[in-house]
């Protein structure tokens, strides 16, 4: 039978610096090449997965923003954003404690002054966390936001946005964006064992469980022959909701908990050595 995959990509599909590893472009093109289907299904926006570098791998489509986001072969099957009010609220909120944010749509990434400060360090902190060595850290800083957008003002009120992430100054900024935004959901994400760098606050309802179910009642598929593959907290509702689950092996000790299958490393072959075991080259 075909499998429906669905697959996180940091940490996942690509490395914490943003690389694909061959193994894994030829797992997924193999997969395919066999009948399956492969999406991806992650927190970024798509304007974040334009940025990463696919080379010659093809996928389905893609779930994006945590589940705000789905589309098929290029069809957008559902679009949940932010309402331009509650964007004015956060823009706000993250000025006034001058907190570096930015605010993630499918056109591009919108940051202000205080993330040009803070985000660079934090996403530094991010990459060394996940076990990565930076041989130039801080030409790595410079660059950290040569993709982003600098936006002041009322320009920062956006009707586009799917969610936002800010730098956590303590983890109190998170406990205190719950108390200030009970109509959104906040998580947090970050390095190693998922050490809270960065808060976000996307639609409430929006997860990438019910974004899976949206796209199998829209291909009219059931989860009996799904897969999804993951490496954080943010990944368990995607387990949830699906046949089998493979954890990789560089992630947290949640999703490896909730897993039926434990793979190596992202950068050792690991999204290739689960395919291979699943018999998604057959």
């Amino acid at each position: 039978m075909s499998k429906i995959i669905f697959l996180d990509v940091d940490g996942t599909l690509i490395d914490y610096q943003a690389k694909l590893p061959l193994s894994a472009e030829e797992a997924v093109n193999k997969a395919r090449a066999h009948g399956h289907r492969v999406y991806i299904c992650t927190g970024c926006s798509k304007a974040e997965i334009a940025m990463r570098d696919f080379r010659s791998m093809e996928l389905d489509g893609m779930i994006g923003a945590n589940g705000g986001y789905v589309e098929d072969h290029g069809k957008v099957v559902m679009h949940q954003a932010l309402s331009k009010a509650e964007v004015k609220h956060i823009v706000d909120w993250c000025n006034a404690r001058q907190i570096g944010f930015y605010l993630e749509a499918n056109s591009g990434l919108y940051i202000n002054d205080y993330y040009v400060k803070q985000g660079p360090e934090a996403m530094y902190k991010y990459v060394i966390g996940k076990g990565k060595t930076i041989d130039h850290p801080e030409a790595f800083k410079q660059d950290a936001v040569n993709d982003y957008t600098l936006l002041h003002g009322e320009d920062l009120y956006r009707e586009d946005v799917n969610k936002v992430s800010f730098v956590l100054r303590s983890y109190q900024d998170h406990l205190d964006s719950i108390k200030e935004f009970p109509n959104l959901v906040a998580n947090t994400w970050g390095g190693r064992d998922e050490q809270a760098l960065f808060g976000d606050l996307g639609p409430k309802g929006i997860t990438k469980e019910h974004a899976i179910h949206v796209l199998l009642d829209y291909l009219h598929e059931d989860a009996s022959e799904t897969i999804a593959f993951g490496d954080a907290k943010i990944d368990l509702s995607m387990f949830a909701c699906c046949q089998y689950n493979v954890a990789m092996g560089n992630g947290g000790l949640e999703i490896k908990a909730a897993a039926d299958y434990i793979t190596d490393d992202v950068n050792h072959d690991g999204l290739y050595k689960a395919f291979e075991y699943l018999h998604l080259f057959d």
